[in-house]
């Protein structure tokens, strides 16, 4: 009995090492923690900025409204009294030089057809006389002053009739009492203020028509005060539009108005545009970015690059090998969203310019 007992004791003791043994041999360890990596196909979604030269040179951004080239317009007024007959353009219309736009049944388009008729009928008179004088004047029946003065009254005669087609061409050169008013270049109708069987007089002080060659606008910059200095007759600028927000306009700076708004605090340049596809209208709003001097010769990186962390600037930089690291900056100047480094970064670096605040963080705690 025992022996049994003990042999039981026995088999209980190995049973239980054995377990305890199986149990130390499947113990797993904790994974460890995975250091944060970045790879070449995150890089490849990312958006990678170069650094440049600004060679004394800087982007500045302002506001800007297109307008008519007022050296390219014209304004029409009547030059006759009298009433509307027909109005053969709307407001928008596309026009070309000499097209009647409009036409006036006027009394003073009579009156100026009717000295036309006179002064042909006097100097054909005139004519008759002069070769008269002449032909006496060789049979020695008459003296050389009455040829001289038949020969002076023909020259009169012949600037009368000059006179009066003049006038009567001045106001459409119709014969039939209508005065036509014609565009005097090629471009669109911008402005309109007659109607069919309006009554007109010759004083009248408001046009009846605007016409604008639009091949070619103007882009009225609005230059804040603080950056009135940068900006010069000649430096190039690209203008971006609401409606075509994808397409470069590029013009020059062709004239500063050296005149501070009072109330805006902006002084306005202007641009010269060539818009042979009028796509540009009056009125549009855009935005214009001028290549100003800055006088500062400094590598030169878009703002949306930094990374701001306790009072320090940052930028990820990646080499040629395609290696991320945190690269610290210092920054010389700001202009729009341009930023000049003053040290940490050199002509031809690259560095990360989209979701780099979360790669930041993530390479900082590693």
């Amino acid at each position: 009995m025992l022996n049994l007992y003990r042999n039981t004791l026995k088999a209980i003791f190995v049973l239980y090492l054995g377990l305890m043994m199986a149990c130390t041999t499947h113990v797993e360890e904790k994974p460890k923690a995975e250091k944060f990596v970045v790879t070449d196909s995150l890089i490849k979604r990312l958006l990678v900025d170069t650094v440049e030269q600004a060679n004394g040179k800087t982007e500045l951004t302002f506001s800007a409204k297109i307008t008519v080239n007022e050296e390219r317009k014209s304004d029409l007024f009547p030059m006759v009294s009298g009433t509307v007959n027909n109005v053969n353009v709307r407001l928008g219309d596309e026009v070309k030089r000499g097209q009647t736009m409009a036409t006036v049944i006027s009394s003073e388009m009579a009156g100026f057809d009717k000295d036309v008729i006179a002064a042909t009928a006097e100097l054909k008179t005139a004519g008759r006389s002069l070769t008269q004088a002449k032909q006496l004047f060789k049979s020695g029946l008459t003296s050389e002053r009455e040829l001289q003065e038949a020969e002076n009254d023909y020259q009169i005669k012949q600037a009368e009739l000059k006179r009066a087609n003049a006038v009567l061409n001045l106001n459409g050169g119709n014969q039939k009492g209508l005065y036509a008013i014609k565009s005097p270049l090629n471009g669109f109708v911008i402005e309109k203020n007659v109607t069919d069987f309006m009554q007109l007089r010759n004083d009248n002080d408001h046009s009846l028509f605007t016409v604008a060659d639009l091949s070619e606008v103007w882009a009225m910059v609005n230059v804040y005060e603080s950056e009135v200095s940068q900006i010069h007759v000649g430096d190039e600028v690209s203008l971006a539009t609401l409606s075509y927000p994808a397409k470069k306009f590029i013009g020059k700076v062709d004239k500063i108005y050296n005149l501070i708004n009072q109330k805006s605090r902006v002084m306005s340049a202007r641009v010269v545009i060539k818009n042979p596809d009028f796509l540009l209208k009056p009125g549009m709003l855009g935005t214009a970015k001028v290549s100003a001097s800055s006088g500062v010769d400094l590598p030169v990186l878009n703002a949306r690059a930094v990374v701001f962390d306790n009072n320090k600037n940052y930028v990820l930089l990646l080499d040629e090998q395609q290696k991320v690291s945190i690269q610290e900056i210092e920054i010389g100047r700001k202009a729009g969203d341009k930023i000049y480094i003053k040290k940490g970064l050199k002509t031809g670096d690259r560095v990360i310019a989209s979701k780099q605040v979360f790669l930041f963080e993530s390479l900082k705690s590693k």
